[in-house]
């Protein structure tokens, strides 16, 4: 059911040095996501995106542009197309849509399909989707709670507190683990899949997030059941554990 990929880093990498590389197996090959993959990186203080509603695992664009790319934030996902059954570009992750004087990317695993009523019903809109997925009806949702805080983790620590709220509240809702970035910040929620590595030395700092351990290194921890994580230039900046629902068994797949 989709997985995700996250990278906050202190200064550029080459993304052939992450295991993004088996990341993309995932995407139809090690694992049944082979309904669109995408990816969003910081360039010039401005998210870049890029994605095909095809097996990440069978694209040369995505091998192309792995080996082109070096950053120090990105948000990734390949899909497993379930609300709606559709492999579209629009229901493609990463999502940008723009808030609070910022461009934010999301990327969501999970199924929160009574999202889409709720953020229909919304009367505080600040995004429509592009697309039909109940995902990012989610993230419009998330972004128009967002939007009434103080946006930078570390300048307000009621945002944290915020933050922590909603994504417990959404959760309440089926499955929603995710990843968002507002630029500066990578943001990870683990209701119930997802794990870290960090490591640091005198020029770097870098965190990995990913659904499932990509590589054999050791030191890939997983997320507590709604732990939020905040992470700046590789370095954690805030953290906190909500108490969502224990997550129900998978519905049976649907036919994309």
């Amino acid at each position: 059911m989709c997985e995700l990929f996250g990278l906050s880093c202190r200064s550029p990498v080459a993304l052939t040095e992450t295991p993004i590389g088996e990341f993309r197996l995932r995407g139809g090959l090690t694992a049944d996501n082979p309904d669109g993959w995408g990816i969003a990186w910081r360039q010039d203080d401005a998210f870049q995106l890029r994605k095909e509603a095809e097996p990440a695992s069978q694209s040369a664009f995505f091998n192309g542009l792995v080996g082109q790319l070096r950053a120090e934030l990105v948000v990734a996902h390949v899909r497993k197309a379930k609300y709606p059954p559709v492999n579209t570009l629009n229901n493609t992750h990463p999502f940008l849509h723009r808030c609070c004087g910022r461009r934010w990317a999301f990327a969501h695993n999970g199924m929160v399909p009574e999202m889409v009523v709720l953020e229909l019903a919304n009367q505080e809109r600040v995004c429509l989707p592009d697309g039909e997925t109940d995902s990012e009806f989610a993230f419009c949702y998330l972004l128009s709670y967002v939007s009434r805080f103080d946006h930078a983790p570390n300048a307000a620590a009621d945002w944290l507190v915020a933050l922590g709220r909603i994504s417990e509240l959404i959760a309440r809702h089926g499955k929603f683990n995710f990843l968002l970035s507002d630029g500066d910040h990578l943001i990870a929620y683990g209701h119930d899949r997802l794990h870290y590595l960090e490591s640091a030395d005198a020029i770097n700092a870098t965190t990995l997030i990913a659904t499932e351990p990509l590589d054999l290194a050791s030191g890939w921890t997983a997320f507590e059941p709604g732990e939020l994580r905040i992470y700046r230039a590789g370095l954690r900046v805030g953290r906190m554990t909500t108490h969502p629902p224990q997550p129900q068994m998978d519905p049976q797949p649907v036919e994309a």
